[in-house]
């Protein structure tokens, strides 16, 4: 099967979900005998130098980029107020990216052209002038979802007002488009459902992004201490507000009654504020050369989002790794782990302080959800199951398109 896919970031580093949900799900379709192409923008924000990548970054037969800045600025923002195009999406329209496209779709006869999330969607039509390939849209989360929620979080009335500008601009795109695609794949069946209210009409799965899990597992280690850790990407607002929520309401008491342990915080792009924060047990790292490294060092790891869609693939690393996560519901949205058997659940300062304050003074229990954590991943969230099944229904697509 040929499949060409196209990503409005290159998908390395494996810094961020995104990132390692496109790269280990190309990798599995590659060990399954596929051909695949990337075409990815290279933006400004996660520029990547595409001469410096590992050799074992080898799964593509080519590899196709185009450099894009897609930073937001001041005037077009504000031109954007006065135009009902989403500013969301259009940072992400790109002339030379759609005819590097065009090029690729004339020179090459594709089976399946897989969108990775809603800001590939302005090209739909360009791939439908020029091909004949199922259109599949992989939706990493119901994009307009994180932004309303974000909104709704939001104290500044002015900021707040006009991200709930942008917002209804953009739930406008992802809903006048729902059914441009002619396959929907949603990585938690909670977001499957969502979109088939939305209007979505067409084929559709669920299909979980998964892991390498033996990258992980062979690097699971006993718990040992009872630090805490937080890993994110903070130029993703929901990374940022859940870790100042977590410092001001969680951190000043937990600290307090446990003035031994410490708070490691780690993050692509922190701001100086958090690299400057002068807290009692805070170490800030900043960006962390080894993602994997840091989270094997602190036997519990939080993630405390209140804004977000989708699945949170550190959840599942940390998870993988044998440690002991702690999230709000909506982080572990998505994810088929219970409270107090493969994960801790807490939404409210108080529960948090309780189950950290539980995880710390118990190490067996700590030790016995971890041990349950890492054979969850295992079953549920090896890449290459999750692949082979959405491989099987592409494949019956083509042969039901061929036999009509």
């Amino acid at each position: 099967m040929k499949i060409l896919q196209l990503c409005k970031k290159f998908p390395y580093p494996l810094k961020d979900g995104e990132s390692i949900a496109v790269t280990y799900q190309s990798k599995a379709f590659h060990e399954f005998g596929c051909e695949i192409t990337l075409l990815a923008m290279n933006t400004t924000k996660h520029y990547t130098e595409i001469g410096k990548l590992p050799n074992d970054f080898n799964h593509y037969k080519e590899i196709h980029v185009t450099d894009i800045d897609n930073r937001v600025k001041v005037l077009e923002a504000f031109a954007n107020l006065f135009s009902s195009k989403s500013y969301h999406i259009s940072r992400f329209d790109s002339k030379e990216y759609s005819d590097k496209l065009i090029a690729l779709l004339q020179d090459n006869e594709y089976d399946v052209i897989q969108l990775e999330t809603l800001y590939l969607t302005p090209y739909i039509d360009t791939i439908k002038q020029h091909s004949n390939a199922i259109v599949s849209m992989r939706s990493h989360n119901v994009e307009f979802e994180i932004w309303e929620r974000i909104s709704a979080n939001t104290k500044f009335l002015p900021k707040k007002l006009y991200l709930k500008y942008l917002t209804k601009k953009l739930k406008n795109f992802e809903l006048t488009h729902i059914n441009d695609y002619d396959y929907l794949v949603a990585v938690t069946d909670r977001d499957l459902q969502k979109f088939k209210k939305l209007g979505y009409k067409n084929g559709a799965m669920a299909s979980p992004i998964g892991l390498q899990v033996d990258r992980y597992v062979e690097n699971t280690t006993p718990l040992q201490g009872k630090d805490i850790s937080f890993i994110g990407s903070m130029d993703w607002l929901p990374n940022i507000e859940g870790l100042e929520w977590f410092l001001k309401e969680v951190w000043t008491i937990f600290s307090k009654q446990n003035p031994e342990v410490k708070f490691h915080i780690a993050g692509r792009n922190t701001p100086k504020w958090i690299t400057n924060l002068d807290l009692d047990n805070v170490v800030v790292h900043g960006e962390v050369l080894d993602a994997l490294k840091f989270m094997q060092k602190y036997p519990i790891m939080v993630v405390p989002l209140f804004s977000g869609s989708g699945m949170r693939v550190k959840i599942l690393e940390g998870l993988a790794l044998g440690r002991v996560v702690v999230s709000t519901t909506l982080g572990k949205e998505g994810i088929e782990a219970n409270h107090g058997e493969q994960i801790f659940v807490a939404d409210t300062a108080m529960e948090f302080v309780a189950v950290l304050t539980e995880c710390t003074k118990d190490l067996p229990l700590m030790q016995t959800v971890a041990d349950n954590a890492v054979t969850l991943i295992k079953d549920k969230y090896d890449h290459k199951v999750n692949a082979r099944k959405l491989l099987e229904k592409y494949k019956s697509i083509l042969l039901s398109d061929a036999d009509g």
